[in-house]
């Protein structure tokens, strides 16, 4: 006997627009995410306070081809060098 009743619809996964997010097994970028993590909890999770590092760390995650290289207007860092 099936759980499915008749005229419903089938759940399909679909895989995220961008893709995966790879891990950093080799802990190429570990000091710049714990920077970043430092940053954040001394400013209260304010992560405007944290911005420099938050670049930073996307920064080595896109020279490292841990993520897609992505315009820093996408990100949301358009105002700094």
């Amino acid at each position: 006997m099936s759980s499915m009743t008749f005229g419903q619809k089938t759940f399909t996964p679909t895989p995220p627009d961008k893709g995966s997010f790879p891990l950093d097994h080799e802990g190429i970028c570990r000091k710049l995410m714990i920077k970043y993590m430092k940053c954040l909890n001394v400013n209260n999770n304010d992560n405007s306070a944290c911005r420099s590092e938050a670049r930073e760390y996307l920064a080595c995650r896109m020279d490292n081809n841990l993520m897609v290289k992505e315009d820093w207007r996408k990100l949301g860092l358009e105002s700094e060098n």
